[in-house]
């Protein structure tokens, strides 16, 4: 029988016994992920577990880096929901709204609100039309119920408010909650924790594991770290694809150590020269007349308070 045939069969067949996974028979995964072998119960699993161990921790690897180094589509931030636009990853280009916990671009809200006021319009989300919040007090309140919806990007923003509060133990529990509702920024932010031992034990092992969820999820920042890892321990090949993908997606700072890696002899020429033409293509793609139009708004009156 060939290997194929044999995966085949450990497919159909439970992998210890080898009953056939019929009607009156229901056969079920390794509960280890491995997607190599089935099982008709969780005793027959227990029996082949020391047998079938190295093959099943060697394949999750495989997977693993499969997913790790698979070029997400977008950043984990996405498309502003309205222009539908790739959203920058300069924080100052987009506003969060505690209605409904969108990210929209500034372009987006500053179109929105210039209509408003210009038609003596009530100011109001730009995507789910609700008020804005008149208040910090409102404010506070409003990322409280979208908190008890349990809305992941709530969670996470209040586990930020409790870590600036030296709440470390809260801000973990928030994120934490955050990151298993599969919010990217809070799988970089217990990264972070685990990484300094802040609310937590200090854990590379939890440190690497959140880093690289956040990176399977566009995560740009939690790309380049790994890559940095990477580097300092000299596995250039693995450091080099992590500052591609990053680069790919819009990070400048990936750009600058792949640079790097090609002056020591880490890297191509050419995998350098595409990175940058993927970077400036992700950054091309994220203009607008709108955004331009608000960025100088926003400049000119950043600009004023200085001068006043």
């Amino acid at each position: 029988m060939s290997t194929d045939d044999e995966k085949s069969s450990h497919l159909m067949c439970c992998a210890s016994c080898g009953i056939a996974g019929v009607d009156d028979v229901k056969l079920k995964d390794c509960d280890d992920g491995c997607g190599l072998v089935k099982y008709c119960s969780d005793k027959c699993q227990n029996n082949r577990r020391e047998q079938h161990e190295e093959e099943c921790i060697k394949r999750k690897a495989e997977l693993r880096n499969r997913d790790l180094f698979e070029q997400p589509e977008s950043s984990h931030l996405e498309e502003c929901p309205i222009c539908c636009l790739p959203l920058s990853l300069d924080e100052t280009k987009s506003r969060l709204m505690t209605c409904c916990s969108k990210l929209i671009c500034i372009g987006c809200h500053y179109a929105n609100s210039k209509r408003e006021y210009e038609t003596g319009l009530e100011h109001r989300c730009a995507f789910c039309r609700e008020p804005l919040s008149k208040s910090q007090e409102e404010h506070d309140k409003n990322r409280m119920k979208r908190v008890k919806k349990n809305d992941p990007v709530a969670m996470r923003v209040m586990g930020e408010k409790r870590r600036l509060e030296g709440d470390y133990d809260g801000a973990v529990e928030y994120w934490t909650t955050a990151a298993e509702l599969g919010d990217k920024e809070a799988h970089y932010a217990l990264s972070v924790m685990y990484g300094n031992g802040l609310g937590v034990e200090k854990d590379v092992e939890k440190e690497v594991y959140h880093l690289e969820e956040a990176a399977i999820g566009g995560h740009p920042e939690a790309r380049y770290n790994l890559g940095v890892l990477e580097r300092n321990i000299g596995r250039f090949e693995r450091a080099k694809k992590h500052f591609i993908i990053a680069a790919n997606i819009g990070y400048n700072d990936s750009l600058k150590l792949l640079r790097k890696l090609y002056a020591d002899g880490h890297a191509s020429k050419d995998d350098y020269a595409d990175a940058l033409r993927a970077y400036q293509t992700v950054m091309n793609e994220a203009k607008s007349a709108e955004r331009e139009e608000a960025e100088a708004y926003f400049k000119q009156v950043a600009g004023s308070r200085k001068s006043g």
